[in-house]
């Protein structure tokens, strides 16, 4: 597990889906309960990927996209 994601989840509102992924992923649990479902995962490293993927959605929205500026001369030729 990367330590920026399970920072990032332990960071957000509780209550959250990441938040209770965090919370199961650091009690040792796999059975997470979040807006009235329950879904067992079959490991913690299982529980994990699904973390990182829920950091890479929330993420990737809210990034920036890069701009990139490009510039031509024309040469004074006869």
């Amino acid at each position: 597990m990367d330590p920026a994601v399970l920072a990032w989840a332990l960071a957000q509102p509780p209550g959250s889906r990441a938040a209770a992924l965090a919370a199961a992923y650091t009690g040792g649990t796999t059975r997470v309960a979040f807006d009235g479902r329950t879904v067992e995962y079959r490991s913690l490293d299982e529980l994990g990927r699904a973390l990182a993927a829920l950091h890479g959605a929330e993420n990737s929205a809210a990034r920036r996209p890069s701009v990139t500026l490009a510039s031509f001369a024309r040469g004074g030729g006869a």
